[in-house]
């Protein structure tokens, strides 16, 4: 294409990723407003609304302010002051990251392919921009900064991955780099990097198992809190959009419970897997799947982050053999090899440790008022956890997968 046209269907596409992202909330929001409120409310309610659930869902902070009447039909401790909420709803930033990797890919054999990604790129962050000054209102009032660079970061994030191809330059200049470097220090990293990622992706995937198990066993209890709501066809199917919209976090809750510490959903609150203590709770249906006390299997639970970093150590052993160019298991005095696993698994634990707590802090925040402000995992911990996990699974499935004793010599024939 030329450089004309790639613009162009660049721009397009960043006017698609925003238009995708806040269609969804708002012609639910526009059928509510024509079924539900037979067009007597102001439609430019629910175009606040969609734009706040969609900056909401990419981390940006949002301030309320509720009139008094209302703070007082509530009755909740400090919702008459002002009270930000800062928890995403991250399915909305997953779904603008992975409009971000389909346009990378597409971009991949363009000639003027970063021409093409900065367009797009800066076409979100423009539109972004506009849609928090149209959303801006003193009852719920965006952070501007925020909610023009926030969705624009996520989708540049996309669009990076989606353009790592074989042919991309930076790409071949990082190869270039690996090949020139010492083998050893090579094999090391690249082994530590694909065990760390490793381990936090499969816990992140038992995460999303967990959640699911205890959707499906938690039915009854889901079910009565929507009958409890009250929220009729239209208000349950815009609660039920919201909980997909959270679905994200959520596994990223169950990921922090499967490591240790758990979340919290409340100040004082705490769900892990040693500990239960609930205080009062909003009338989320999704919530119903909360389990009702400590897990029957107490510590053992901490086997999963530990059993996954030990598959991702026995996955990457062979690189790590690779480094030494000979048998790693084998030809290595046994206090090298050692000294050689707790090195390589302190590295991976590190980045491991890292990751998770980053996850975990995209997936905490507050809320609303009072007891709320507090929702979520506590990144720091569970980042230590993760890197403990880690370096325990690792280095023993480095150690593992060459514990094997070596075959002895055949005896020399006679002539």
């Amino acid at each position: 294409m030329t450089r004309r046209l790639t613009a162009t269907l660049a721009a397009l596409e960043a006017l698609l990723v925003v238009g995708v992202g806040l269609s969804i909330p708002l012609a639910l929001g526009t059928v509510l407003w024509a079924a539900q409120f037979g067009f007597q409310l102001d439609w430019i309610i629910f175009w606040r609304a969609a734009a706040d659930l969609w900056l909401l869902g990419h981390g940006v902070t949002i301030t309320f302010q509720l009139d008094p009447v209302t703070a007082l039909a509530l009755g909740v401790d400090g919702v008459g002051d002002p009270f930000a909420v800062t928890l995403a709803l991250l399915g909305f930033a997953l779904l603008t990251a992975l409009l971000g990797v389909r346009l990378g890919r597409r971009l991949r054999a363009e000639p003027h392919r970063i021409l093409g990604e900065l367009v797009a790129v800066t076409g979100v962050l423009v539109l972004s921009a506009l849609v928090v000054l149209s959303a801006g209102h003193p009852a719920a009032l965006p952070s501007r900064w925020q909610g023009a660079m926030f969705p624009a970061l996520v989708y540049g994030l996309g669009v990076a991955i989606g353009s790592i191809g074989a042919t991309n330059p930076a790409r071949v200049r990082l190869r270039q780099l690996i090949a020139d470097a010492p083998p050893l220090l090579t094999g090391i990293g690249g082994a530590a990097l694909r065990a760390g990622l490793g381990a936090v992706a499969t816990v992140v995937l038992a995460g999303s198992l967990l959640t699911t198990t205890a959707l499906v066993l938690g039915f009854g209890q889901v079910i009565a809190l929507y009958e409890s709501v009250q929220a009729g066809v239209l208000g349950g199917l815009a609660l039920t959009l919201g909980q997909l919209a959270l679905l994200p976090t959520v596994v990223l809750w169950s990921a922090s419970w499967l490591i240790g510490p758990g979340f919290a959903l409340g100040a004082g609150s705490i769900v892990s897997p040693v500990a239960v203590s609930l205080g009062p709770l909003p009338a989320i249906p999704l919530l119903g799947a909360l389990p009702a006390g400590e897990s029957p299997l107490g510590y053992l639970t901490l086997l999963v982050p530990v059993v996954a970093a030990f598959a991702a150590g026995l996955a990457v052993r062979p690189r790590l053999a690779a480094a030494f160019g000979r048998a790693y298991a084998y030809d290595l005095p046994l206090g090298a090899r050692v000294g050689w696993s707790v090195l390589t698994g302190l590295l991976a634990a590190i980045i491991a440790g890292l990751a998770m707590g980053f996850l975990a802090w995209l997936a905490a925040g507050a809320a609303g008022p009072g007891r709320l402000a507090v929702v979520g995992p506590d990144p720091v911990a569970v980042g230590v956890w993760m890197l403990a996990e880690t370096l325990i699974g690792v280095t023993l499935g480095l150690l593992a997968a060459g514990a094997r004793a070596p075959r002895p010599a055949a005896p020399a024939r006679g002539r």
